[in-house]
């Protein structure tokens, strides 16, 4: 089941790193906007975007297994479809302790996948919203 209490999303969101796979490098699209305000609060934000070729200063890595840095949470902003490939790739690393799905994007059996991993779960919940809301 996904994450749904207070408590365990102020937990997730006490993490330090946040790969974005679909992170935009178009401002104005909240795949854009929402990974600037969370660097705004302090977070490191990664880019993953083979299409992009600088996205916030930094070269994007084309995909979340290119990433070298340690991550905490995996935020994506893709398709609803393409979230079992994603979630394949966050489990195949150690670090990752949390998959959030943004704000309109669902996939069950991804999220099972997930928890039964022992790691955190989040869907169709907006990662800037629940930060204004709980830690703000």
């Amino acid at each position: 089941m996904p994450v749904d209490s207070d408590d365990r999303l102020r937990e997730i969101l006490d993490a330090d790193t946040i790969a974005v796979v679909g992170l935009s490098s178009t401002p104005g699209k909240a795949a854009h906007d929402i990974p600037a305000y969370m660097r705004e609060q302090g977070y490191d934000v990664i880019p993953v975007n083979p299409y992009a070729d600088e996205i916030f200063g930094r070269e994007p890595y084309d995909s979340l297994a290119d990433v070298e840095e340690s991550v905490d949470i995996v935020d994506v902003f893709r398709p609803s479809d393409e979230v079992p490939d994603i979630v394949e790739e966050a489990l195949a690393r150690e670090d990752v302790e949390t998959v959030w799905l943004q704000l309109g994007i669902t996939n069950e059996e991804a999220g099972e996948r997930v928890e039964d991993a022992d790691r955190n779960f989040v869907q169709d919940r907006c990662l800037k919203v629940e930060h204004q809301r709980l830690v703000d």
